[in-house]
């Protein structure tokens, strides 16, 4: 992303290190199933074992945190997308 004088801060902090849309959206998608990974499955499926171990969360916290994240990420890209500030280079 380039960094003009009205790219506001909350883009600038969100997308200072990604140089390109295909790597925004690389962000969002991971981000997005980080968060999936996030719901306590465990609350849900207490007779499973399997569960339990590949889902460690067993509370909301992270969900919570990573829900807003997402959105903010999203926002930015969208404010990126709307005032032309990716770079030309292609990855």
């Amino acid at each position: 992303m380039q960094k003009t004088d009205k790219t506001p801060l909350w883009v600038f902090l969100a997308l200072s290190s990604i140089e390109t849309r295909r790597g925004a959206l690389l962000l969002i998608w991971s981000s997005i199933v980080f968060t999936f990974y996030c719901v306590p499955w465990g609350l849900y499926f207490e007779n499973n074992a399997w569960v339990a171990k590949l889902f460690l969360i067993d509370d909301w916290e992270w969900f919570a945190m990573m829900l807003p994240m997402t959105f903010w990420y999203w926002l930015s890209m969208r404010w990126v997308d709307k005032n032309g500030g990716w770079s030309l280079a292609r990855a």
